[in-house]
C-alpha cells in the first residue's frame, strides 16, 4: 500500500472513469486511487463530485457506499467551521489562483490531516500552494 492522500474533484472523478470496456479511462488516477493506504474524501468534494454525476445516480450512489464502508480504504472527511476559516486564509494569500472554497478546502484539510499529497488534475492550482503555519510545506501532486 502507498501513502495516504487527499483527494480533489477532477483527480477522483478521473481515477473512477470507466470506458465502456470496463478499463480505466484514466489509468494513472486509477493506480494512484487504489494504492494509496487512505484517501480523505473532504465534505465539499463530495459535493462538487455530487454535481458533476448529477446524471449519473447509479454511480454516485455506488461511490457513497464506497466512501462510507468501512472495509474501503475512503475516509470521508466533514467539514468543520475550523475548516472553513482555514479555506478562506488559503484563498486569501493565494489569491491570484482564484482556488475558491472547493480547491482551499482540500489544501486545508491536507494541512489539517497531515496528509500532504493530493490527487488532482488542477496542478496549476495547487503546486504553488503552501500550507503550514508559515505556508511552506509543498502538496504533492498525484500522479
Amino acid at each position: 500500500m502507498g501513502r495516504p492522500l487527499v483527494a480533489d474533484t477532477g483527480g477522483l472523478l478521473r481515477a473512477l472513469a470507466k470506458r465502456p470496456n470496463g478499463k480505466p479511462s484514466w489509468p494513472e488516477f486509477e493506480r494512484a486511487l487504489r494504492s494509496a493506504s487512505r484517501v480523505v474524501i473532504p465534505a465539499l468534494v463530495l459535493v462538487e463530485v455530487d454535481y458533476f454525476l448529477r446524471a449519473e445516480r447509479a454511480a454516485m450512489h455506488k461511490l457513497i457506499a464506497e466512501i462510507f464502508d468501512p472495509e474501503t480504504s475512503y475516509e470521508f472527511e466533514p467539514a468543520d467551521a475550523q475548516d472553513i476559516l482555514r479555506s478562506k486564509m488559503i484563498d486569501a494569500k493565494f489569491r491570484d489562483l482564484e482556488l475558491g472554497l472547493v480547491d482551499s478546502s482540500v489544501a486545508s484539510v491536507a494541512e489539517r490531516r497531515r496528509i500532504y499529497r493530493v490527487l488532482t488534475i488542477d496542478r496549476d492550482d495547487f503546486e504553488p500552494v503552501r500550507v503550514g503555519e508559515r505556508f511552506t510545506i509543498r502538496l504533492e501532486i498525484v500522479p
